[in-house]
């Protein structure tokens, strides 16, 4: 079902279309992306060749939020593919984290003491050009029931697992059934703690969060953390905010992580912006990300000095609670490393 993004948030939540028609109908070429926009491909250097391997996705609500006519929007730039992803820079591959070395079973990473992540899916409604993810084998992490039980027994079989993290691709891309079908595996595990959930689909797509899903939530025992990763503060419209309120008013803890991103979110009034923005929503600021040196993505980077620099000026600017924890993701290494 084809709508009008600009449209969308004036229809009452109940009329709208649903998710599942918003997730079927996102925008996928970028010419249409632009031509939405009143952008040429040449004024925001564009080129399909880009699209080899990672194609554009993003949806409607998400496009609407970009200004008209900026070729330089904050939200454009963290989707449209761009010819500074065909460069070769030395030190960039497709698995920097050694996630594949952490793959003890089909879906499943065992990384970090205490906690395991599951790969729900490979599926995403918005691809993010510095994706950390974008090269992953997916094809090798898709299991059926069967293997996901095996998943499931892999953390049942041990006591030190407190924490089981669902992300993907994005873990609310997928259908109500499959979801119901791992949390409640997940929390009739008595030792589990907490489930994690790592979406961008309160932001991207707000109306994911819906009645179904939050009585799923509601039955577990488990506490449920929700980390949205938010990188500016345009991100955050008055449908956000609605889908923030309505997984708090179930007791989800909200946290949100940030991609530090070169010529998007790397000044000092952006930053704290976003952390001022996310707390009106009820979700703290917990860490903010040097990007990780994935292949096509050196354009992003930012240098460590820099991002320091950020760090101390928000801490001029903001109460503490507010500054994220500046911090690079290492293979090999027992926990996120603090910069």
């Amino acid at each position: 079902m084809a709508y009008n993004a600009d449209m969308l948030r004036t229809i009452p939540l109940q009329n709208r279309p649903s998710w599942q028609e918003q997730l079927a109908d996102l925008i996928t070429d970028p010419l249409e992306l632009l031509a939405l926009l009143q952008l040429s491909p040449a004024a925001v250097g564009y080129d399909a060749a880009a699209l080899q391997g990672f194609p554009l996705r993003v949806t409607r609500a998400y496009a609407a939020r970009m200004q008209r006519g900026n070729a330089r929007d904050p939200l454009l730039l963290q989707v449209l593919p761009h010819a500074h992803e065909l460069l070769t820079v030395s030190g960039y591959g497709d698995d920097p984290l050694q996630e594949q070395h952490a793959n003890p079973a089909p879906g499943l990473l065992h990384k970090y003491h205490g906690r395991v992540l599951l790969i729900t899916t490979q599926s995403c409604a918005i691809h993010c050009r510095y994706c950390f993810r974008r090269h992953f084998p997916y094809a090798d992490n898709k299991p059926s029931r069967a293997e996901w039980q095996q998943s499931i027994d892999y953390i049942a079989n041990d006591s030190s697992i407190e924490e089981a993290i669902l992300s993907g691709g994005d873990p609310l891309a997928v259908s109500n059934t499959h979801l119901t079908f791992l949390l409640r595996k997940l929390g009739a595990i008595p030792h589990l703690q907490r489930i994690r959930l790592h979406t961008r689909l309160p932001l991207v797509l707000p109306d994911r969060i819906d009645s179904t899903l939050l009585q799923l939530f509601g039955e577990l025992k488990q506490q449920i953390v929700v980390v949205i990763h938010a990188n500016h503060a345009q991100e955050l419209d008055a449908d956000t905010l609605a889908a923030c309120q309505r997984l708090r008013e179930i007791g989800c803890t909200l946290l949100n992580q940030s991609v530090l991103l070169h010529g998007i979110n790397d000044d000092a009034d952006s930053l704290t912006q976003l952390s001022e923005r996310l707390f009106a929503a009820g979700v703290l600021p917990y860490y903010l990300h040097m990007p990780d040196k994935v292949r096509s993505t050196a354009h992003f980077d930012v240098a460590d000095d820099t991002a320091q620099g950020l760090i101390r000026a928000l801490q001029r600017r903001l109460p503490g609670y507010l500054v994220p924890k500046l911090v690079r993701e290492l293979p090999q290494e027992p926990h996120k490393t603090l910069l």
